[in-house]
């Protein structure tokens, strides 16, 4: 056994990425509805986190979930009529930063 063999045990256990579930699916739906102007944005699998989407509203108010995969993303836009961006090709929006910085500046993150 090295030296290192136990923490690459451990590793791997810990490692396991949570897959999307349905409680992130109807906290996208319920948020989409509540909200103008949605766009979706599809993030890739890392090694951190699994496939995520990040929703957008209007005013650059945005919340992210875990989705199963780029297929799983563009179904739940076509169902709800958003379009749905690879982030990693077009980015975040910039009302998403703004939004940010103007909830940095109230106090509110």
């Amino acid at each position: 056994m090295g030296i290192f063999d136990s923490l690459r045990r451990k590793r791997g256990q810990a490692g396991q990425l949570r897959g999307a579930s349905k409680a992130d699916t109807s906290h996208l739906d319920e948020w989409a509805s509540s909200r103008h102007g949605v766009e979706a944005f599809v993030e890739p699998k890392t090694n951190v986190t699994d496939t995520t989407v990040v929703l957008v509203a209007h005013d650059g108010e945005w919340t992210r979930r875990r989705i199963a995969d780029l297929d799983a993303a563009m179904a739940f836009g076509r169902k709800r009529s958003i379009p749905v961006y690879e982030a990693n090709r077009v980015g975040l929006p910039q009302r998403m930063r703004d939004y940010n910085a103007r909830k940095k500046r109230e106090g509110g993150a």
